[in-house]
This record gives structure tokens, C-alpha cells and sequence, in this order.
């Protein structure tokens, strides 16, 4: 994957699809938090197919802030074409990734900022989850599965509140749904791997776009092509001779 060139500290990539009535107040709140940390930053809005005015709102926010930026599919594609769009086009040094929802706090990013220190990946684990009883459940039973089988360490698999080095975006492989795996992807290519506490809002527009029986379905064929590729990979130390 061709990297932009390197600018900015800081670039934010948010997947939406039919978010419009979350967009201005979480725009609102970002700029917020990342005209205090004193770091360039842009906010890139990845539109996956929307078609309830999302794209609108989005060019009418763009309209006053240029840091504000739109890459628009024709059509759906998915989370990982989004994520994957979104790394292409950013240009910071740090990418941080969130959902459109608002369940995600724009609060944690300096935290994220602090812990990437020394670090290439650092996700979030969300503490007093404001889901309900069976989103708890289901995330549990993922969870528990995702470390049978990868033993990637990664707590709480389903949140996708994430920071990362762009630069090390060039060793990853990108596939469909390697937004679940992106931790597991990042220690098999060596890169460091860390872990902090987040917020987390009950959400308050808008409804899920992944139902739990399709999702589980997808991630558990990924799951198997992840432990595949653990299983596969190339690992070697060259021996110092004298």
C-alpha cells in the first residue's frame, strides 16, 4: 500500500454510513479536543455508501473547516475497504480510528496521544460498557474465542477505538475484516503492541449497521484465516558468527 506524504501529526478516520444526525456534534467535539492537544491534525470522514443525508451534513461542516476532509464510495463496501481508504488517504504520523456513532469520547485521544509512546498500536477497551445485556454477551463470547484462537491479548475485540503509527501501515496485509484483527496484525509483523481504558456512550441516534449473526459468521471465516496466517508465518534469527 502507497503511503501519502507525511504532514500532519495527527489524522482522525471515522467510517460512517447513514450517520447524519451523530456528525455535527461529534465534529464538534473533535475539534475540540484536537485543537487543544496543539498537534496538525485532520478529521477524515470515510462515507460507505450513506443515503440519509450524511454526506451532506459532513461538506456542510467541511465548509467552514478545512481540516475536515470526505472520501465518498459509490457504494457500500464495508468497514475494511473504509479503514482501508482512510489509511491511503491520511497524512499524519499517528492515525487514530473511531466509530461515526458517538460511542466513541474524543476525550480519550490524548490518552491514546500518551500511550503510543514507545508503541505502534494502541486499542481501546471499553470500561462501564453502556450496551445492552445481550451486545454484553455476545461480546464476551468473542472475546473468549478471539483469544482461544489467536492469543493476540487483545481484550476487548470488539472495540474499534484504535491508534496507530502510519508508517507501519506498509507491513500489514489488508484483507476484508481485517478491521477485528488489526492488533493481531501488528505483532505478527513485530510492531508493539499496547492497551488503554476508554470511554464508552450508549448510542443515542442512529442504529447498528452489524447484526450480530452476520457478524459473527464473517469473523469467525476471518478468525480462521488470521490463525492461518500466525500459523504460516516466516520467523528466523541469523546466528552471529565470530
Amino acid at each position: 500500500m502507497e503511503l501519502a506524504k507525511q504532514s500532519l501529526d495527527l489524522s482522525v478516520v471515522i467510517p460512517v454510513k447513514n450517520e447524519r444526525e451523530n456528525i455535527e456534534a461529534l465534529v464538534e467535539e473533535l475539534l475540540e479536543v484536537l485543537r487543544e492537544t496543539g498537534r496538525s491534525f485532520e478529521v477524515l470522514f470515510i462515507d460507505d455508501g450513506s443515503d440519509d443525508g450524511t454526506v451532506e451534513e459532513i461538506n456542510r461542516r467541511r465548509a467552514a473547516e478545512p481540516a475536515i476532509k470526505l472520501v465518498r464510495f459509490d457504494r457500500n463496501y464495508g468497514k475494511s475497504a473504509a479503514l482501508k481508504a482512510g489509511f491511503q488517504a491520511a497524512e499524519g504520523e499517528i492515525v487514530i480510528i473511531m466509530d461515526g456513532d458517538r460511542q466513541n469520547d474524543p476525550v480519550d485521544i490524548p490518552r491514546f496521544l500518551e500511550a503510543i509512546e514507545g508503541f505502534d498500536i494502541v486499542c481501546g477497551v471499553r470500561r462501564k460498557r453502556l450496551d445492552t445485556k445481550w451486545r454484553l454477551i455476545q461480546s464476551r463470547i468473542a472475546n473468549r474465542i478471539r483469544d482461544a484462537i489467536t492469543g493476540d491479548g487483545v481484550r476487548d475485540s470488539g472495540c474499534g477505538y484504535q491508534a496507530l503509527r502510519r508508517a507501519c501501515l506498509k507491513d500489514i496485509k489488508l484483507f476484508e475484516g481485517m478491521h477485528r484483527f488489526l492488533p493481531c496484525l501488528f505483532q505478527l509483523e513485530g510492531y508493539r503492541f499496547n492497551q488503554i481504558p476508554v470511554m464508552h456512550h450508549p448510542r443515542t441516534a442512529g442504529v447498528s449497521k452489524y447484526p450480530f449473526w452476520s457478524r459473527l459468521r464473517r469473523a469467525f471465516v476471518d478468525l480462521l484465516a488470521v490463525r492461518w496466517m500466525i500459523n504460516r508465518t516466516i520467523r528466523y534469527k541469523i546466528r552471529r558468527e565470530s
